[in-house]
């Protein structure tokens, strides 16, 4: 037994070690041939042993059962996303304002990265074995994607180290490149099975299936580029971060580069931006990252991105194609927006059939009309618009599109307020808002009710049955599976759905509301503040100002929407319902207002990620590096290099105990 158990450790050793030469060093030793002798081999040895198969054997990529659904997994730290810098001039101002943070004039060390066009996921690891993996989500909880993410070969199932730390979480981006996406379609266009658009749909698509063998035929990769929590791991700079990986066993990017100044900020993305039709994989920009993660700390974040990174955009992918027509479309704030039909088009991979023409004053501006010849592009790469005409192709026939002075859904007046130059349907009760309203309400970012599809909000509202969304929690099992292709099982479920939607929190139901100019963000800032819908309501327009981020514009628009009577009997028609807000503990207090902890060793009297809410709910900040800006360190057991440093720095130390009696 004990060479038998050697022998399956050296071949768990080999096979590891060919995928990391392989996927990391782009330096394969062996051939596929030999390689998946090797593989067979251990398969046939743990089949006759099954005592001695372990988590990150190779053998356990795939295999699993498939999931009915996948489960949600919070993230230790946030997953911001990062602003962007559209030109030159926004990159330089990025810069300065870096500078101006940290108050030196002193040039500023960065590390430049390609944006990968693909899927960002983040992998835990617990000792050096791959615990699990999901997606990025809203950045604070991901969908639970551990058994497709196994399947990729290039993700190591054991850490390439002697002694890992006790916990590691490393972010990367899930991709296809050109070759492996070539070859797929090829494959599937030979067996009759539907070609996928563009390899960024396939590969995000791959890695949702609910079944992993299907993710593990599809030929996915990752690049790894940023750390989640570290235990026990300190890195001066960003870059030191980087060149680790590869010895850990995970691939990074080979054209990342570290300079000094925004002169190589400009000169990075400018040569990327050249190199980009070469590669053989989608990159839509770059990413540019103060190197210092001490100073990376004393930036610290926004709501919601670093304000120590930022993403660099490429120009736009154009294309030219034909106006077929020009036709209204009514969003749910009654915007009217003009919308060209154009003769379907491939631009950046995506076939585009619509794009916006923004307003009447846009068309008016670029001189569009029906039957043009334009250049169209993906604004950022992904919403379509009209960039110009080309007016040495227009023919005397053509016709200017005016935009109707009534609303092509309800047929009432439509009309553009004076500084506006949005046009807008002034019926509240119009079926293409309400249909947008609820659309918005039933949202997985607002009320998040499951099932509640875009489908059905269509088939309710033209049947009549809803007309605003106070009625969706009236709504009966008879009134859906009486439906066009609705069921007794599926209704069901969307009525216990719905039922489940009613213990919810203040800041989605805000959300929901649909409130000109607010969003997500702002809605928990309301939540905050006001702690209440009806303090809300009562709240005057100095109140809204007087809140950070609360601007005159947003003010005004939170102060219309509570002076309209029939919101107010909407909102009261659905408290009546049996909505209930869970109490937000965000703010609890100010206890910790200015603080910042950083938690080491193995934690006994709690969990790492209580210990966080503990902290960000009585308004302190948790780091997961120690730094001269660092105010605690919390220790628990067999703490190493971070009580040294917080010792070295004179950071106060505190005890589990000493932490939860602090708190309380």
């Amino acid at each position: 037994m004990k060479s038998i158990k050697k022998k399956i450790s050296k071949l768990k050793d080999e096979i590891n070690q060919h995928n990391i030469n392989y996927y990391v060093h782009d330096n394969p030793t062996i051939s596929d041939c030999e390689y998946d002798s090797l593989l067979n081999e251990l398969i046939q040895l743990e089949k006759n042993n099954p005592e001695l198969i372990t988590a990150d054997s190779p053998t356990q990529r795939i295999g699993a059962t498939p999931l009915t659904e996948f489960n949600t997994i919070e993230h230790s730290l946030p997953m911001l996303s990062l602003a962007n810098a559209m030109n030159d001039d926004e990159i330089h101002d990025f810069d300065k304002q870096i500078k101006k943070i940290l108050n030196t004039e002193n040039e500023i060390e960065y590390t430049c990265e390609p944006k990968l066009d693909g899927l960002a996921v983040e992998l835990v690891y617990i000792n050096g074995i791959f615990q699990h993996g999901s997606t990025r989500g809203d950045g604070v909880n991901g969908e639970d994607i551990t058994q497709n993410l196994k399947s990729i070969k290039s993700i190591p199932l054991k850490i390439k180290n002697e002694n890992p730390p006790e916990i590691l979480e490393v972010r990367g981006e899930v991709f296809i490149d050109h070759k492996d996406f070539e070859k797929l379609n090829k494959t599937r266009l030979n067996s009759g099975e539907q070609l996928f658009a563009n390899p960024r749909n396939c590969a995000a698509g791959s890695l949702r299936q609910l079944d992993s063998k299907i993710t593990a035929q599809r030929p996915l990769k990752i690049n790894c580029y940023a750390f989640g929590l570290i235990n026990e791991f300190e890195f001066d700079r960003h870059s030191d971060f980087l060149k680790k990986l590869p010895k850990w066993g995970f691939p990074v990017n080979n054209l990342i580069k570290t300079g000094v100044g925004s002169d190589f900020l400009v000169h990075y993305k400018n040569e990327l931006e050249n190199l980009r039709d070469s590669l053989n994989y989608d990159i839509d920009g770059v990413v540019f990252k103060v190197n210092s993660i001490e100073k990376q700390n004393e930036l610290g974040n926004r709501s919601r991105n670093p304000r120590w990174a930022i993403a660099g955009k490429f120009k736009s992918r154009q294309a030219t194609t034909v106006i077929n027509n020009i036709f209204p479309s009514v969003g749910r704030t009654g915007a009217i927006t003009p919308v060209a039909q154009l003769e379907p088009v491939n631009v950046g991979g995506v076939m585009v059939s619509n794009a916006t023409l923004h307003n009447q004053d846009e068309i008016n501006k670029k001189d569009v009309q029906v039957g043009d010849t334009v250049v169209i592009q993906r604004a950022g790469d992904v919403i379509p618009e009209v960039v110009k005409v080309i007016l040495e192709k227009r023919q005397d026939d053509f016709t200017k599109y005016i935009l109707p002075n009534f609303c092509p859904e309800c047929q009432s007046k439509v009309i553009r307020p004076e500084g506006e130059a949005v046009a807008r349907c002034q019926n509240f009760s119009c079926p293409a808002q309400i249909k947008g309203r609820l659309k918005h309400f039933v949202a997985k970012s607002c009320m998040n009710i499951d099932g509640f599809g875009e489908k059905l909000v269509e088939q309710l509202v033209d049947e009549n049955i809803i007309k605003d969304f106070s009625d969706i929690f009236k709504i009966t099992k008879e009134d859906i599976q009486d439906l066009e292709r609705q069921g007794e099982k599926s209704a069901k479920n969307i009525v216990d759905s719905i039922n489940k939607a009613k213990d919810t929190s203040l800041h989605r139901f805000v959300h929901g509301l649909g409130i000109r100019n607010v969003g997500e963000h702002a809605s928990k800032l309301l939540e905050t503040n006001f702690k209440s819908i009806e303090n809300i309501k009562n709240a005057t327009f100095e109140d809204f100002v007087n809140i950070h981020e609360i601007g005159d514009i947003m003010a005004k628009s939170i102060v219309e929407f509570f002076n309209s009577h029939n919101n107010n009997l909407i909102i009261d028609k659905c408290l009546n319902s049996g909505m209930q807000f869970k109490k937000d503990d965000n703010a609890k207090s100010d206890k910790f207002l200015g603080l910042s902890f950083v938690f080491t060793g193995s934690l006994t009297q709690f969990k790492r990620s209580d210990a966080k809410k503990i902290v960000e709910s009585n308004n302190g900040k948790v780091s997961s590096t120690i730094s001269k800006k660092t105010n605690y360190l919390v220790v628990g057991e067999n703490a190493g290099s971070k009580l040294k440093k917080a010792r070295k720095l004179g950071v106060s130390v505190l005890s589990e105990g000493e932490f939860l009696n602090m708190s309380n």
